[in-house]
């Protein structure tokens, strides 16, 4: 048999040869065969198409395409690599009509950056199936995806006659579309003007373009498609060649005589007593040595000099992403409310400072207020005139942030007609003093957990039948509880993961840390209280989960555990942090640096490829973890100082930063690009197109 099954390995969809050849007669098979010279001159026929290849020349031959192999070079060395298209299809679905070319006609002609880094990859595998370490198959299974998209990007069996099609996916698309059709219905009586309908083109334009791009017009292509799989049945069946003839799709066998001897030099009669033979004779024909594999390491210790291998020990995520999926929109609820705490806070410059900030870079809706009602604010119970010039200075510094105000009523130390009286006198004031810089329209009321429920309807009816306000239906509840954890870098994920999949409320969470009513403080940076940004106006890694959510577009690409991708108008986003089950459940450990339930979380890496992309882009990178942008995890580094120095206080601002970083990429059917998380952390990708 001619046609040759390929064994793979069982852990990996690739086999690897070191061999001397002398000759190899003509077969084929159901694998992508790749071959890399490493010593001496080699010929290889591809059906009718001889090439000589020489000391690092590659060449791919593609899936069932006849060829055979030999040398007059006693001493060579070859490469063979048989890659399992079944694997490749999980990645690109449409590999089985997919051809790649390599330029070896021309001098000089693999002395490219893409040859070089396609050495690179087949090095890398090699070493890999030498070494075997820890996870080798997942490497080598992530370096021929790596493979894959170089090869669709750079030896596109179209885009090697056409350098156009590169910039133009539409044209590309449209004549992998025909040839495919080509060569998917060779044996049918195909013409010119069904493709020509199919693609509402004319005959006349077509028939031009399929020259132009294959270098063959329509029926020379066709033809020759036919001719070449003719081959395949001439040598590997006892058909008779009028039943090859009319199986392949000639209407005559005349027609096949004349095309196959254009092609091979001789007709298909002469071609099968010449090359035909019985499976005993076709394997005394092959001769071939096979050496160790680890021999071949010596010819390509070039390529390896920079191969610092990261991934033995942990696992590569490989992320296939279609930026034209539109999946419907993304929900940024989570910029409706943010918790300030007493409203009192607010009269504080330090703490409007912040908020101000927030409001700069998140933007939310609505700011929760407590104790409106309280002595702090100069509401007394049972005072007969209520004074409401601190509650005007709060609503006036929100209403010039474009914050509303969320009011959270509780009786508290009032009595049930005391704090009502107080309500009225807080109704009447607001919406009947002119105050041009608050819009008493848009507050919103909200009771507080425990309070009596039909006290609770007879105040709410009274604030919607009298100034049509509106009150949430929903009671909130505050625990104000230390936490150590609310400090951590475990906070990033853990915030991104339940606002994104709605699986827990972060009403936790406050807009900034305020030193109230604890007596059990242990130092005056770092507390287990629940802020965005502690007392010292350090940012603190909660604060960069809504940071980063707040830099996704509106429309969803795509979702799942760890990560979320959207897009906007000219923009892509891509948010992954570090999830794994249970991350929303974990038992909080009260007044403890640890907490219960916790999962260790090492370096996570990621292969992330992007098609539809249709120009150059910008990538601006933001990583925080627990090395990188987590204030508390820095402060532990410096031995957690319970006072901090002036410097000190300066370092902790800086190292509260996430690292950020840019780079450029040219225009490419699929992008590839590599990150880590290490430990809790998260990764916002932007891409700008240029």
């Amino acid at each position: 048999m001619r046609r040759e099954y390929i064994s793979y390995p069982q852990d990996v969809p690739v086999s690897i040869t070191c061999a001397n050849v002398v000759e190899y007669p003509v077969h084929w098979h159901n694998s992508i065969e790749v071959l890399y010279v490493l010593k001496g001159k080699f010929y290889v026929t591809i059906d009718s198409d001889k090439y000589e290849l020489v000391e690092k020349d590659i060449e791919i031959i593609n899936i069932d395409e006849a060829h055979s192999i030999y040398s007059r070079d006693k001493d060579n060395r070859i490469l063979i690599f048989h890659i399992d298209p079944n694997f490749f299809e999980k990645y690109y679905s449409d590999i089985q009509n997919m051809f790649f070319y390599t330029n070896i006609t021309d001098d000089n002609g693999q002395k490219g950056e893409e040859y070089d880094e396609l050495r690179v990859f087949l090095s890398r595998i090699t070493c890999e199936a030498v070494q075997r370490q820890d996870n080798y198959d997942e490497a080598i299974e992530d370096i021929l995806v790596k493979i894959l998209y170089h090869l669709i990007n750079n030896f596109h069996y179209l885009t090697s006659e056409r350098e156009d099609l590169k910039e133009n996916e539409e044209q590309l698309e449209r004549y992998h579309r025909i040839t495919k059709y080509i060569f998917n219905n060779y044996d049918d009586n195909i013409t010119l003007q069904d493709i020509a309908k199919k693609e509402f083109l004319s005959t006349h334009y077509l028939s031009h373009e399929i020259k132009d791009t294959t270098g063959y017009s329509f029926t020379d292509l066709l033809n020759l498609t036919r001719v070449d799989e003719a081959l395949k049945l001439l040598l590997d069946t006892d058909k008779t060649i009028s039943e090859i003839s009319e199986e392949v799709g000639f209407s005559h066998t005349r027609y096949f005589n004349k095309h196959f001897k254009i092609r091979f030099k001789c007709s298909p009669t002469q071609y099968r007593k010449k090359f035909k033979v019985d499976d005993e004779a076709l394997e005394k024909q092959k001769k071939m040595t096979e050496f160790k594999l680890s021999d071949s390491i010596e010819f390509i210790n070039y390529y390896l000099e920079d191969y610092d291998r990261f991934n033995y020990e942990e696992k590569i995520t490989k992320m296939y992403l279609n930026m034209a999926e539109d999946i419907g929109s993304f929900d940024k609820s989570f910029k409706e409310i943010i918790n300030v705490g007493d409203a009192f806070e607010l009269l504080i410059e330090d703490n409007k400072d912040i908020l101000e900030m927030l409001q700069d870079e998140i933007g939310f809706e609505y700011a929760r207020l407590l104790n409106v009602f309280s002595q702090d604010m100069g509401i007394f119970p049972g005072a007969k005139f209520h004074n409401w010039n601190r509650a005007s200075d709060v609503f006036e510094f929100l209403d010039t942030l474009g914050i509303g105000a969320l009011i959270v009523l509780d009786d508290g130390s009032f009595e049930k007609e005391e704090f009502k009286e107080a309500l009225k006198s807080f109704l009447n004031y607001f919406s009947e003093v002119d105050l041009d810089y608050i819009d008493f329209r848009t507050f919103k009321f909200q009771f507080a957990a425990g309070m009596d429920e039909e006290y609770i309807k007879e105040i709410s009816e009274f604030i919607v039948e009298n100034y049509s306000l509106e009150v949430l239906e929903d009671r909130f509840s505050y625990d104000d509880s230390i936490n150590f954890i609310y400090d951590t870098a475990y906070m990033l994920p853990f915030t991104i993961n339940s606002m994104i999949n709605e699986k827990k409320s972060m009403e936790i969470l406050r807009a900034f840390d305020v030193l109230d009513k604890q007596v059990n403080l242990t130092n005056e940076v770092f507390f287990g209280y629940p802020g965005l940004i502690n007392d010292k106006g350090i940012k603190k890694p909660s604060y960069y989960a809504y940071f980063l959510m707040n830099k996704l577009g509106d429309t969803l690409v795509a979702k799942d555990n760890g990560y979320i991708v959207t897009k906007s108008d000219n923009e892509y986003q891509i948010l992954l942090y570090s999830y794994h089950e249970g991350i929303d459940k974990i038992d909080f450990f009260k007044n403890s640096s640890k907490f219960r339930g916790s999962k260790e979380v090492t370096e996570k890496k990621f292969s992330l490829n992007i098609v539809s992309i249709p120009s150059a882009v910008r990538i601006t990178t933001y990583a925080i973890n627990e090395k990188e942008g987590s204030s508390f995890n820095y402060w532990n580094d410096m031995g957690k100082p319970k006072r901090l120095s002036k410097e000190e206080k300066e370092i902790l601002h800086k190292a509260s930063f996430p690292r950020i970083y840019f780079k450029s990429m040219k225009k490419s059917a699929v992008f590839n690009i590599r990150t880590k998380i290490e430990g809790y952390g998260a990764v916002l990708i932007i891409l700008k197109p240029v």
